[in-house]
């Protein structure tokens, strides 16, 4: 059960909304969350995801999912049951069926032959290039198109022939008629109809004309009753043609449009395009690539729906600039798992140790707890072996300065065991340290040695035991924070690929306690010492682990 506590607080959106409630302009409200479905989810959805869900929630009222389903070129069902999954992992779930901008294609025609009805509507032969000629600039006004002021029975007719096929694709749209003098390029006679012939998802060939973005979108949100539509400040422009079209169409409803800043999320892209460019031209695996900013991604790569929800409280909801670097991101799924993932140990880089005092008849295992504040995870037996594994991090031959782990001749605890002494370092023909020989104090099993003190603590795996599990190490995708805004000496921008960051994973096989087999596919971990990870969803097997690092214990881009 969520809380409501767990979403953005004391921003505009929700100041608006509880004025309109206590005025009584609404009794409830009812939002949606409108993707289109030609691509996967990415964070900056989830900010959206959080935002619309939440606030339905909040205030006790109902978000539909709504699919922008206007341009089947670009979109197909695998998107549609991506999206669904997406927004139900993340918490939250839709009112009533999932709803698609296909399914008011009639109503939707039928509101356009009303327009044209009326005169404010009608079909132009311009093609895109003579369009944007008479569109006019900025700072200089458009001009009307020479079919402009065709008669409303050669309109209808025309729109009808459109309907049925007897057109070219391109080869006609039909376009309101506003004011090709409007300040507000958007004004400008918009297109709200072309012809194309694509196969559609939902409507299969029924149709060879579709609705365009801004007529669809603001007609669909009047017909599911929607009190507030917020969408991001690039579509502040469009909010008058979104005012016009619910204002000349027979809808039951006027929503009301309301724009906050998109998400802007440094060292990673936003954009489904570039997005789809990366899968489509192999830089990664696959929309749920683990490296991706996709909320599939992020899944697999381990981030938690809890992590995604505390994070996008964080950035919270406003009109102003919101950069936010991955350190943000990553630090709120740091949060969360500290209290949420169970602790084990592994050894991702070993140097083999022996004991050489070994005695098993001295040897005691100790219980320790999955995690130091929650009986609830349970415990684990842990008993030192003959030979174990300890990072080649935490030996140094000459210790750097406040080094506190093993040197020669020096002593550390092992974590949860005992303290060791190092009494011998073993090289090979090329002097890299392969092997280190070490006694035990056997009186020193949960208690300091008598007469010294020791600093250092140390994680290992008794090598008799270890499980052998294979972790994949994912760091940033990018080396530079805004990869698609950087430019080269002739003032063009650079092609974000290159910019990719060439360690942004590698494979490793690596040593775990027992622990580590038998877990269910997206099981989540901290490796004491190491960091956080979590059993790959498509890949990991009960017998033969395969774990993700979702994060490091610390930012370790601190800095870079």
């Amino acid at each position: 059960m969520l809380s409501k506590d767990q979403f953005a607080d004391n921003h505009f959106i929700r100041t608006i909304i509880e004025d309109d409630l206590k005025s009584g302009k609404y009794t409830a409200i009812q939002t949606r969350f409108p993707p289109e479905p030609n691509g996967y989810l990415h964070i900056g959805h989830a900010k959206s995801i959080c935002l619309n869900f939440g606030l339905a929630y909040i205030y006790d009222g109902q978000c539909n999912l709504r699919f922008d389903d206007t341009n089947p070129e670009k979109e197909n069902q695998e998107y549609v049951d991506a999206i669904k999954e997406d927004v139900r992992w993340l918490g939250f779930q839709w009112a009533g069926e999932p709803r698609f901008a296909s399914d008011y294609f009639d109503q939707l025609f039928d509101y356009a032959v009303g327009l044209i009805k009326e005169g404010k509507a009608y079909v132009d032969d311009l093609t895109a290039e003579e369009m944007r000629e008479y569109r006019g600039t900025l700072t200089e006004p458009g001009k009307n198109s020479p079919y402009r002021e065709r008669s409303v029975e050669e309109n209808l007719d025309l729109f009808y022939k459109m309907r049925d096929g007897a057109f070219p694709d391109g080869s006609k749209t039909l376009r309101l008629k506003i004011d090709m003098a409007s300040g507000n390029v958007n004004m400008r006679d918009p297109v709200i109809y072309r012809i194309r012939r694509a196969h559609h998802h939902n409507t299969g060939d029924k149709w060879c004309i579709y609705p365009m973005y801004d007529y669809t979108h603001s007609a669909s949100d009047a017909i599911e009753h929607i009190t507030h539509s917020l969408c991001t400040l690039e579509f502040e422009s469009h909010r008058p043609l979104y005012d016009w079209v619910v204002q000349n169409i027979p809808v039951p409803s006027e929503p009301h449009q309301y724009e906050f800043s998109r998400l802007e999320l440094l060292y990673s892209i936003t954009s489904k395009r570039k997005l789809n460019q990366l899968v489509t031209e192999g830089h990664v695996s696959g929309w749920d690539d683990p490296r991706m900013p996709t909320i599939s991604g992020m899944r697999r790569r381990g981030y938690t729906p809890e992590g995604l929800r505390l994070f996008a409280k964080r950035v919270g909801i406003s009109k102003s600039e919101n950069i936010v670097d991955m350190s943000v991101l990553e630090g709120a799924i740091r949060e969360e798992l500290e209290t949420a993932a169970p602790r084990l140990m592994a050894v991702l880089n070993p140097l083999k140790v022996t004991l050489t005092n070994y005695d098993a008849g001295k040897i005691q295992s100790r219980r320790a707890p999955f995690h130091p504040n929650r009986e609830d995870l349970g415990e684990r037996e842990i008993t030192v072996s003959p030979t174990l594994y300890i990072e080649q991090d935490d030996f140094a031959e000459i210790p750097p300065k406040g080094f506190k782990r093993l040197i020669p001749g020096g002593e550390v605890r092992l974590r949860h065991g005992y303290v060791i002494k190092c009494e011998e370092v073993v090289k090979d023909s090329d002097g890299q340290v392969i092997e280190l020989k070490c006694t035990i104090d056997y009186d020193t099993l949960g208690k300091n040695p008598e007469g010294r003190k020791v600093k250092g603590v140390i994680h290992w795996v008794g090598a008799e035991q270890a499980a052998q599990i294979q972790v994949r190490l994912y760091d940033r995708l990018f080396t530079e924070a805004r990869p698609d805004a950087i430019r080269g000496e002739d003032g063009e921008y650079l092609p974000f690929t290159d910019f990719l960051n060439p360690d942004s994973v590698k494979e490793i096989t690596a040593y775990a306690e027992p622990a580590a087999l038998g877990l269910f596919a997206e099981s989540h971990w901290q490796f004491e010492r190491l960091g956080y990870f979590v059993t790959d969803r498509k890949d990991h097997q009960a017998d033969k682990p395969v774990f993700n690092r979702t994060v490091t214990l610390k930012d370790s881009w601190q800095g870079k």
